[in-house]
């Protein structure tokens, strides 16, 4: 039988991450599925993808706000050029030391799914496989449009009402430390995740919506052409860029099938 816990945990220097740990008795002894949100992401916004990637994959699940979002410590503007190595290469390994987690898949979305590389680089011997969905490695000519084309209807449209229903009182902090960060010449033109790529040792699933509206698809065949042979790419047919709320089942089925694939040998 699957639960869950929500709880606050202090990974130092006055920072504390909101978590959501999701366990079941396949889970036991196996690696954790740590799930790494967008860059307007929350718990919330994951919706029933937690609760249907353990079940098909059988391992203990954990969703965690980053700094800035939910319940988590709050950020302050501008936000560094750097921030997603921030995350992957300081407080994502913080978070696994201080939960005492040895072995772990880390499965990104967009912002997420760049952590989760970087993550894969910086704690190789705890992270035994990696999914990411629209992750970057470089901010293209459709990220660009794309964000610009979200700010200018977070100024025009109901936007940040809806935002506002997961996000509350940080939804304009929030919307800024994105938009601003990715349109600052200086982050978007120094974005570049290769010298991770060439770290990452694990297996690895790269996948991304066909029409994804944030990303070409060479960030897909770029990354597996940087990470090399253990890494597969996987396009989900008629999807954008969000895949695991706009195509679920395709979502699963290729990331049971893969962690079977390459877990399944280890364990045995």
């Amino acid at each position: 039988m699957m639960q869950y816990q929500d709880r606050l945990v202090d990974v130092g220097e006055g920072v504390h991450l909101s978590v959501r740990h999701y366990t079941q008795p396949s889970g036991e002894g196996r690696p954790t599925l740590i799930l790494l949100h967008e860059a307007l992401g929350c718990i919330a916004m994951w919706k029933r993808f937690p609760e249907q990637i353990a079940e098909v994959t059988g391992l203990n699940v954990l969703v965690y706000e980053r700094r800035g979002y939910g319940a988590s410590s709050p950020i302050t503007l501008p936000r560094p050029d750097d921030y997603l190595l921030e995350e992957g290469q300081l407080w994502l390994p913080r978070l696994l030391d201080k939960l005492g987690l040895q072995d772990v898949v880390l499965f990104g979305h967009s912002d997420g799914g760049s952590i989760a590389l970087i993550g894969a680089a910086s704690c190789p011997q705890q992270v035994k496989a990696i999914v990411t969905l629209a992750a970057h490695i470089y901010a293209d000519h459709l990220t660009l449009a794309g964000i610009e084309e979200a700010a200018e209807r977070y100024k025009t449209t109901n936007l940040a009402e809806k935002l506002a229903r997961y996000h509350g009182e940080r939804t304009d902090l929030i919307f800024r430390a994105w938009s601003e960060t990715w349109l600052r010449p200086s982050c978007n033109q120094g974005l570049n995740l290769r010298p991770q790529l060439a770290q990452i040792q694990c297996p690895s699933l790269i996948m991304q919506g066909d029409r994804d509206e944030y990303g070409v698809p060479e960030q897909v065949t770029d990354c597996c052409a940087g990470i090399g042979e253990h890494a597969r790419g996987y396009f989900v047919p008629d999807c954008g860029h969000v895949p695991h709320l706009e195509k679920p089942d395709a979502v699963l089925e290729q990331t049971q099938a893969f962690l079977q694939d390459v877990l399944e040998p280890a364990a045995g």
